[in-house]
């Protein structure tokens, strides 16, 4: 049932203009479940269903034989092909796993319209199909000799290393093949479109001539293709082998010299935990790097100055041991954590990708770190208070860094103005907790509850993990963003004149030409390693002035009564916390970051705990206004934002941002850089100890004595 809301002891503002109220006694609109799903599901099912009913009709046709059903059913079948890889490419990987991939489906097309030449023919016209069902088993020959040396030419470019931001100009490194001769499915449908329509006419026709036209040209391009291919593996033009390009790596190091470094590996959907510690990671001193574990992340870390290099293999993250880095942190726990903490050259902090007082915040794994960075002294008590093994002597506190883009509490909305709400749920973790997340049980009751305000102007930015695990938070954050689209056709009004949009678009194409290297669709890591050698000096101050000008525009380009769905990578988190009156969120590091700027919060309270409970339980909902799972106190909370006398929160809010975040001199990033700095030194006390003590040991006995020149590094291995 929709939620109703008093608004008793509340004044009631008049209503702008061109703006419609839902009345009491007028219905809201329906919002339908899965209705988004559902669609989706049946376009689905419309494309499989016209896929499999052409096969079918094009067997038929074949078998009888009846010209008009094959050319019905092959053009049916190979228009279907066409809408399957324009609009639903979705289902390219479900055909795949069901073994009826576009090769085995044009197999098949290419088959029956053979069968159907046969059929139709008759005993004496056969001999002349002969050569063109010769030429078709040629042509599908020739498609997997090029498979074959696809693969042989994918392996000479796949390097033991990827890097970014750095001169890679001495692998010999050129641009990669085109993308057609590398898929199998899109070169089998696109080289054998000819050969395919030429047997259709020959069917048709019954003239052998356009099959042999179609085959031939078919072959010509097989034949070219294949040969540009070959070219590629003579010996001048393969890239450096996999020894020299490590020869090279380890040149670099010695050369470039990092000291500290930000370790990362993880799905493509948590990039943003890497993301988040970049700006802090390039105003240290030093020589920062950014060291990656997957191939398909490092064009996922955002545009930075600092060197990115993806070492997949552990053999090649060992080589790290020998060079000058001293300190990794990182932002993440993951099972590939525990390879790097094997080199004891260099010292590793956890400095996690966000707080708050989920079991999460204080995993056990923390205690294989050399050391814990937190925010504030609310951390450190945190860990104590969880027992999990980490000392509280190996806990540093550092602040927040990244808060420095969020601006303080500048006083509430001007009278007449929109109040801005930020919507931003947490997903609902791995644990199955129904307290991780408000969507499922809380979320649309606080959208309608927002939305019922017609001096609301909502943000929903839900996280990008959401439904991931659970199929019911997907579906009721499906139900919020209709429930934000219905709202937005009961409003009207001004919108920002053209002269917004094209500001938006040229903003939009200089951040774009400055944080992309412009990449065709068609190049591989190689390639991109080519494209992006070590930055301008200035590049930096210039994407950072350039994303400030977007998120103007951005905004400027947007009516300012409409309600948005943000789920883009821009605007940021952060950019929406200045923009927001409020904030509604659950126990996650959002509400521990917007504490911050100063602002009203509230926190969903969907855990089944009462609300002191709640509030003991989760220290950061200390200074919040909890909301029940029906969304009933959302008109009080607004009241108090837009009148701040009637706010009796602000002190506890800017007392709990202490204990989270710590105290505001000196500042984070300068703390943050004096907690590099202090494990740096102690990683090379560590070193120098090390050193010394292999100095002093005994000579190995036999013939593997350590010779007076060699390192003691070697000596260790030897020893080892």
């Amino acid at each position: 049932m929709p939620l109703s809301l008093p608004r008793r002891g509340l004044p009631r503002r008049a209503p702008r203009p061109g703006t419609r109220r839902l009345g009491p006694g007028r219905p809201r609109p329906r919002v339908p479940g899965l209705a988004l799903l559902r669609r989706r599901t049946a376009v689905k099912l419309l494309v499989l269903g016209v896929l499999a009913t052409a096969s079918a009709a094009q067997a038929v046709g074949a078998l009888l034989p009846h010209v008009p059903l094959l050319l019905a059913a092959t053009t049916g079948s190979l228009a279907a092909e066409g809408v399957l890889y324009r609009w639903q490419r979705g289902m390219v990987s479900l055909f795949a796993k069901s073994h009826a991939d576009v090769t085995v489906r044009h197999v098949l097309r290419d088959l029956l319209l053979v069968v159907g030449l046969l059929r139709l023919g008759e005993q004496h016209r056969e001999p002349a199909y002969a050569p063109l069902v010769a030429a078709l088993l040629v042509f599908y020959g020739l498609h997997w000799a090029i498979q074959a040396v696809s693969v042989l030419v994918r392996r000479t470019r796949t390097l033991p290393v990827v890097t970014r931001n750095v001169d890679a100009s001495a692998l010999r490194l050129t641009p990669a093949p085109p993308a057609l001769l590398r898929h199998p499915g899109h070169r089998l449908a696109v080289l054998g479109l000819p050969a395919t329509a030429g047997l259709l006419v020959t069917a048709a026709t019954d003239a052998p001539v356009y099959g042999t036209a179609g085959l031939a040209l078919s072959l010509a391009v097989s034949l070219a293709g294949l040969g540009a291919l070959l070219l590629r593996l003579l010996p001048g033009r393969r890239p450096a082998g996999e020894q020299e390009v490590l020869d090279w790596f380890d040149g670099w190091l010695a050369e470039y010299r990092p000291t500290v470094g930000l370790y990362f590996s993880g799905g493509a959907s948590s990039a943003y935990q890497a993301n988040m510690w970049l700006e802090p990671l390039a105003r240290l001193e030093g020589r920062p790097v950014i060291v990656l574990r997957e191939r398909h992340m490092v064009q996922r870390i955002a545009a930075t100055d600092i060197p990115v290099v993806c070492l997949p293999k552990v053999s090649t993250l060992m080589r790290l041991e020998q060079s000058t880095l001293r300190v990794l942190l990182h932002p993440s726990n993951s099972g590939k954590t525990s390879q790097v903490l094997r080199i004891p050259t260099i010292k590793h902090a956890f400095v996690n990708h966000g707080e708050s007082d989920k079991p999460s915040s204080c995993n056990p794994y923390a205690k294989a770190y050399d050391e814990v960075w937190v925010a504030g002294p609310a951390a450190r008590e945190r860990y104590a208070l969880a027992e999990v093994g980490v000392e509280d002597k190996d806990v540093v506190e550092i602040g927040r860094p990244q808060l420095d883009a969020v601006r303080p509490y500048a006083g509430p909305p001007a009278p007449g103005a929109y109040t801005t709400v930020l919507y931003a749920p947490t997903w609902e973790g791995w644990d199955g907790n129904p307290g991780n997340t408000s969507v499922i049980e809380a979320g649309e009751n606080v959208v309608r509850a927002l939305l019922a305000d017609p001096d609301v102007r909502l943000l929903y930015k839900p996280h990008p993990l959401t439904g991931s695990v659970d199929p019911r938070a997907r579906a009721a954050d499906l139900r919020i963003r209709e429930l934000v689209r219905a709202a937005n056709r009961e409003r009207s009004g001004l919108r920002p004149d053209a002269s917004a949009a094209g500001e938006l678009a040229r903003r939009t194409a200089e951040l774009d030409r400055l944080t992309s290297a412009g990449f065709r669709s068609a190049a591989d890591q190689a390639e991109r390693m080519l494209r992006q050698p070590a930055p301008e000096p200035g590049r930096a101050a210039a994407v950072a002035g350039a994303a400030v000008a977007w998120e103007e525009a951005y905004w400027a380009s947007l009516p300012e009564w409409e309600h948005q769905v943000v789920t883009d990578a821009r605007p940021t988190l952060y950019a929406c916390f200045n923009r927001a009156d409020l904030l509604i969120s659950d126990v996650s590091s959002v509400i521990s970051d917007f504490l911050a700027s100063g602002k009203p919060y509230a926190v969903a309270n969907t855990s089944g705990l009462a609300e002191d409970g709640f509030r003991k339980t989760f220290p950061t909902v200390a200074a919040a206004t909890v909301l029940t799972p029906d969304a009933a106190g959302v008109p009080a909370l607004l009241d108090a934002v837009r009148h701040p006398e009637r706010d009796g929160r602000a002190a506890e809010r800017a007392a709990l941002a202490r204990r989270l975040l710590g105290p505001a001199e000196p500042p984070s990033q300068e703390r943050f850089a004096r907690a590099v700095r202090a494990l740096c030194a102690t990683a090379g006390e560590h070193r120098a100890r090390m050193a010394g003590r292999l100095a002093t040991e005994l000579p190995l006995p036999g013939p593997r004595q350590q010779s007076p020149g060699a390192s003691p590094a070697a000596a260790r291995e030897r020893h080892v």
